[in-house]
């Protein structure tokens, strides 16, 4: 899960919202996986990520080709969730925020 030479914003994302670890999950597409992202961090739309404070971004695949994404979205939405909660620990063990993965920028003004 990496971002290289602006690709982020060029490409279909496959993502998952949680509040905590093991929390409540969300499971989204979009093509601004950094912009979506974002409005679900500060609650910029009202829905299931804002009643339940799904701020954190816990698990994300690129997709080349949109109908990829959507058929990827698609088929997890019907995994079972300890599959889900596996697929986020095989990539994200420590359930870290990606956030700060996917915009570098939000970290350095965190630690600012």
């Amino acid at each position: 899960m990496t971002v290289e030479n602006g690709a982020m914003e060029q490409q279909m994302s496959v993502y998952i919202m949680t509040n905590k670890p093991r929390g409540t999950l969300y499971i989204g597409v979009t093509g601004g996986l950094i912009g979506r992202v974002w409005q679900h961090r500060t609650h910029a739309l009202p829905g299931f990520t804002d009643l339940y404070n799904l701020d954190k971004l816990a698990w994300y695949e690129m997709h080349a080709a949109p109908t990829t994404a959507l058929q990827r979205e698609k088929s997890l939405k019907r995994w079972y969730r300890q599959w889900k909660i596996e697929l986020i620990e095989k990539a994200n063990p420590d359930w870290r925020d990606l956030w700060y993965e996917i915009c570098p920028e939000a970290g350095a003004d965190a630690r600012a």
